[in-house]
């Protein structure tokens, strides 16, 4: 064992992996990329191809460029090219110049012309001249000539002897039933005035029957009243508070629901006719119309009469309420009271609902007015 240790290393082979080779991969896979490389950049340098060895084909381009004869012909001419000779296109058994083809066959739509305000007045009884179209529809207005709806549709009065005391008599809330109105205008003499309110279906049918009877006829406007909303009196009430532009809207909606009146006159009211800075742009508007108005006389408060007069709107107040009570005993008695005022200022005007016992009653009370010395006149005749 001494002589195997001590023996010098020189001249004996020594394998530390126990005998095994190794592979030369690295040195190989280095020398492969290396060749790639070249040989790409040589078929750059020797090849001519921009595309890169991608397939492609050559094929014959036809150009559509002016094949479209018809937009040719619309179109612009380029003033950098050569202006040609126009072209006449058969369209349709048509021909049209060159410029004047139309892309689409055009078919009118079929729609009914609006009618004239003079077609859409037949058989109104509205005068052209006192009518005015708005977006709501026709609305009274003054003639260029200084005619109002005041003098042209007030019912015409003889000459009545200063002795006999006048009464005038407005039914109110007609136009909502048609049936109730139409059987009131026939009961009631000409000289009782008529106030349709602005909501009923056949509004224009059944005034225009009332005028045709002799009757003149009032718009009623609803305005606020102290307790609304619990008390309404129906849509587009015009109410204080808000802008004088949303209330004449409102008013110029409830004018264009008929025509033919000479007057408007409040449904309720009270807050809104005490309301000067409300009412004013109202009655101006009024006045600026050539319309009359009645006020009901519910509130003493109204500053209706002052604003009128201001506005130069023919004006007048009613006195008395006849069937508050709708009783025909309750209604006698407030008509005779109407008639002791009558005598004693020498007229007097009373506001009666449309409820078939007020009509009736009335009615029968006309027909004894001649032993009475006192002369039954339309409420037109006692407005200032």
């Amino acid at each position: 064992m001494a002589n195997d240790l001590s023996t010098p290393l020189r001249g004996r082979k020594h394998r530390v992996d126990g005998g095994r080779h190794h592979f030369p991969l690295a040195r190989t896979l280095f020398g492969v990329s290396i060749v790639i490389l070249l040989g790409a950049l040589g078929r750059i340098v020797l090849v001519d191809d921009p595309l890169g060895g991608r397939p492609m084909a050559e094929v014959a381009i036809t150009s559509t460029r002016d094949a479209n004869a018809v937009a040719n012909a619309v179109a612009v001419p380029n003033a950098s090219a050569g202006a040609t000779s126009p072209v006449t296109i058969t369209a349709d058994d048509q021909q049209f110049p060159a410029g004047q083809v139309p892309l689409v066959p055009y078919e009118p739509a079929e729609t009914t012309p609006r009618p004239s305000l003079e077609v859409s007045l037949i058989g109104t009884g509205v005068l052209p001249e006192l009518a005015e179209e708005t977006v709501n529809g026709i609305i009274p207005r003054m003639s260029p000539t200084g005619l109002g709806p005041f003098d042209a549709y007030r019912r015409p009065v003889d000459e009545i002897a200063p002795n006999l005391a006048k009464i005038a008599i407005v039914v109110t809330g007609l136009g909502i039933n048609e049936q109730g109105s139409m059987n009131a205008i026939d009961q009631l003499p000409a000289d009782i005035t008529l106030a349709f309110a602005p909501y009923g279906r056949s509004l224009v049918g059944t005034v225009n029957t009332a005028r045709a009877s002799g009757h003149e006829v009032m718009l009623e406007i609803p305005l606020e009243p102290f307790d609304y909303p619990q008390n309404d009196p129906g849509p587009h009430t015009m109410l204080t508070g808000e802008t004088p532009r949303a209330n004449l809207d409102k008013l110029f909606w409830l004018m264009s629901r008929f025509g033919g009146y000479f007057s408007v006159m409040n449904n309720m009211g009270a807050r809104f006719t005490a309301s000067a800075g409300d009412m004013s742009p109202v009655m101006e508007e009024l006045g600026l119309r050539g319309l009359g108005y009645l006020d009901d006389g519910s509130s003493n408060r109204s500053v209706a009469g002052q604003l009128a007069e201001a506005n130069n709107v023919p004006f007048t107040r009613a006195t008395t309420m006849l069937d508050a009570n709708p009783s025909r005993p309750a209604i006698l008695s407030a008509i005779a009271s109407l008639e002791a005022q009558a005598m004693e200022t020498g007229s007097a005007i009373g506001i009666i609902s449309a409820l078939p016992i007020s009509v009736q009653t009335v009615s029968e009370w006309a027909q004894e007015l001649d032993a009475k010395g006192i002369v039954l006149v339309p409420a037109s005749a006692l407005m200032k």
